[in-house]
């Protein structure tokens, strides 16, 4: 299991944990829960400049 936090100067933000095959984002009962699949299409949107800042 890998934990990321979203912002590494504290523990108290959310964060994306990649569990096997599901990865979790969110804090407490926020969580957004993706499979393998739906996380890569969302980096290769990034990636791809189709989504970007807001």
């Amino acid at each position: 299991m890998e934990r990321i936090s979203l912002c590494p100067g504290c523990t108290a933000c959310p964060e994306v944990v990649i569990d096997g095959d599901t990865i979790r984002i969110g804090e407490d009962a926020n969580i957004a829960t993706l499979k393998k699949d739906e996380w890569n299409v969302l980096v290769d949107l990034i990636q791809s400049g189709q989504l970007g800042r807001v």
